[in-house]
């Protein structure tokens, strides 16, 4: 090879790696402004802008974290070890809400409190016994913080772990901090009945619909004014969000935000096929599809996923198939029903097909299908998930779902004008 042509690679190679150091040293931050730029110089999360922009909210005090294994920033690493190893913040303590702070824990599993491995901090739970941190728990905190990532659905508990955390920072006049995140079905479409405060339980503790349409940072503004919590709350604000985007639509990774909620297509499903955890079919738990497969050791999938494409739902088909769950309802037995598959999701209305689901599977298998034991009071798990006692009455009672989703209508119209109030995006 000729001097000219060895001397033009060197340099060539030089300039390379000079480009690639450069870019390594500038990745994930604007060195002019100091801001985030991670995957995407247009987006930021609420985590991204309070450390790079807000930082002055917690600089220099005791911080108290609630958040689980969906508290990353865009390069994937933990708010927990971020914070703890940051020299001007002063992490004190971790408070882990349902299957816990390190997501190792399985939908209804009381995480008791323990020591963080990676930290040496506390970590106290609020799942099970105690669902609000306690003075004793807040000793040594200054500010608490809240980073989760919810699925926008009503049932999902993150939100009333927030609502909990705002209440005990009230009480223990303590500020709040709500870090922003999207909403995974996008933020337009609102949908569902809006639960009756008679039917209030940790799967739907305030009267807002089943698909919502709110980030966790819009619910709470909502919450802490329409349900008179009133606490010192500070929301920030992700930058780049739109409310027509889906979670794909975004530079983020999804991070499952518990063991039954692996992908973006669970949670699409998951507002209305839920509902099917209120009765005695399988919705899937202990299977690689939770939500999107639906069925029972009693059901003809063939007649099932021909009686619900009948119906021509919008966005939506049903593909006949068997199963066995490793856990959870029929857990090691065969079976039978119909897996889930969204075509369109801006057309598909997750809250009415699912009725749709739990009413064919109802009339077709009467002698077989039941609803979860009511309790005392009259109240069956799907009450509590359905957010009322009318509609698990109609189903029995014959009524069509279309019925069904006009009676809601009125209140879920009143919802949408007050919801108005509290969007930020």
């Amino acid at each position: 090879m000729k001097k000219w042509m060895i001397t033009l690679l060197t340099i060539v190679l030089l300039l390379s790696t000079m480009s690639a150091g450069s870019a390594h040293e500038n990745r994930g931050h604007d060195n002019e402004h100091g801001k985030w730029k991670g995957k995407h110089k247009e987006f930021s999360l609420g985590v991204e802008r309070l450390l790079h922009e807000e930082k002055e909210l917690i600089k220099g005090k005791k911080v108290g974290l609630i958040t689980n294994p969906t508290g990353v920033d865009q390069g994937l690493n933990s708010i927990v070890d971020t914070l703890y190893n940051d020299p001007d913040v002063e992490l004190t303590a971790l408070y882990g809400p349902e299957h816990g702070v390190r997501g190792d824990a399985q939908a209804g599993q009381y995480v008791e409190f323990y020591t963080d491995e990676r930290t040496g901090l506390p970590v106290y739970s609020l799942y099970g016994a105690t669902k609000k941190p306690t003075p004793e728990m807040l000793e040594n905190v200054e500010v608490l913080l809240f980073d989760i990532q919810d699925v926008g659905t009503r049932f999902y508990t993150y939100i009333y772990t927030m609502a909990y955390a705002m209440e005990a920072a009230k009480e223990n006049d303590i500020p709040i901090i709500v870090l922003d995140r999207p909403n995974p079905l996008s933020g337009n479409e609102v949908e569902g009945p809006v639960l009756e405060m008679e039917y209030s339980s940790f799967v739907g503790k305030y009267s807002i619909p089943l698909r919502h349409g709110m980030t966790v940072g819009e619910l709470a503004k909502l919450f802490n004014t329409e349900f008179d919590i009133g606490a010192d709350l500070t929301v920030v604000e992700m930058e780049g969000w739109k409310r027509n985007m889906y979670y794909d639509e975004t530079p983020l990774e999804f991070v499952m935000p518990s063991p039954n909620m692996p992908t973006l297509e669970t949670a699409l499903v998951y507002p209305g096929a839920a509902l099917i955890e209120g009765t005695n079919v399988s919705e899937g738990r202990g299977t690689t599809k939770p939500f999107e497969l639906i069925g029972a050791p009693y059901i003809n999938a063939a007649n099932l996923a021909a009686g619900l494409n009948d119906l021509e739902l919008d966005g939506v088909t049903f593909r006949a198939t068997s199963f066995t769950p490793a856990s959870s309802k029929h857990a090691g037995k065969l079976s039978h029903g119909i897996q889930i598959h969204v075509t369109d999701r801006k057309a598909f209305k997750p809250v009415e097909t699912g009725l749709h689901i739990v009413k064919t599977i109802h009339d077709m298998y009467p002698e077989d299908f039941e609803f979860r034991t009511e309790n005392s009071a009259g109240i069956s798990f799907f009450d509590n998930l359905i957010g009322n006692g009318w509609i698990r009455e109609g189903i029995e009672q014959g009524r069509s779902v279309e019925e069904m989703v006009a009676e809601w209508k009125p209140e879920l119209d009143q919802f949408k004008q007050v919801r108005e109030h509290y969007l930020i995006y």
